[in-house]
């Protein structure tokens, strides 16, 4: 009975903290959904303008559809990406590198606003990690050490093979240029040392900490999704 009670508890904490994690992604996910919107709206504009001076080269008109086109498939495509991190499907394999610049490119907007830097130093390697379980982790724990901050730092993050595993450590330490960061409110309450816990039990992670530093250690993924048949 009490396996099952503390059982229960964890996972509502893991939901706790996964929900925590996409409130604070909303505006940089709702600024990449909307930035090819916004793009196709403007060509729209641009297109009756010109409609409105007169009838424009048939040459002219159909390279402005052209053009709308490619737009719309990218805002498609990009939608999709940002639905992927709030109902992700059939968790895939990504490349250690790939999946860490996925998560970095992200907060990155919202970090450069607080004074926060991010270097890195990822290796070029093809060990593979579960996207989902990266995402989760990595986004919560950059999330977690810069609330934790007492103010703009440099956001290390440094990604490699050790021992058949990958591993990931994210740490910080203070800026060596002057910056005065803007008043800065999330919106929403901030993320802690628990949080990551909470998650890296739910996805089986080894979790290490050390003073501002936090090391992920994650398997190589397996896949769990159908083979798919290329087209011919």
């Amino acid at each position: 009975m009490a396996a099952a009670v503390s059982a229960k508890r964890s996972r509502a904490s893991a939901e706790a903290a996964r929900y925590g994690v996409l409130r604070r992604l909303g505006p940089a996910l709702k600024h990449d959904m909307v930035v090819n919107l916004q793009a196709i709206a403007m060509m729209a504009e641009v297109m009756n303008a010109r409609l409105d001076r007169g009838s424009p080269e048939p040459a002219e008109f159909h390279d402005n559809i052209a053009k709308l086109n490619r737009l719309a498939r990218d805002a498609v495509a990009n939608c999709l990406k940002v639905a992927e991190w709030l109902e992700p499907g059939e968790d895939q394999g990504v490349r250690l590198a790939e999946g860490v610049e996925e998560c970095l490119k992200l907060v990155s907007s919202n970090f450069n606003f607080r004074g926060f830097v991010i270097s890195r130093e990822l290796a070029d390697t093809p060990f593979e990690v579960s996207r989902v379980a990266l995402r989760h982790l990595l986004v919560a724990s950059l999330i977690a050490v810069t609330d934790g901050a007492g103010g703009p730092c440099e956001v290390k993050v440094k990604a490699g093979v050790k021992a058949g595993m990958a591993e990931i450590a994210v740490g910080i330490a203070p800026r060596q240029d002057e910056f005065d960061a803007l008043p800065y409110e999330s919106g929403y309450r901030q993320l802690d040392w628990a949080d990551v816990q909470a998650l890296a039990q739910a996805e089986g992670v080894e979790l290490v900490r050390g003073g501002d530093d936090i090391v992920l250690r994650m398997p190589r993924a397996v896949a769990t999704a159908p083979l798919g048949i290329a087209p011919h």
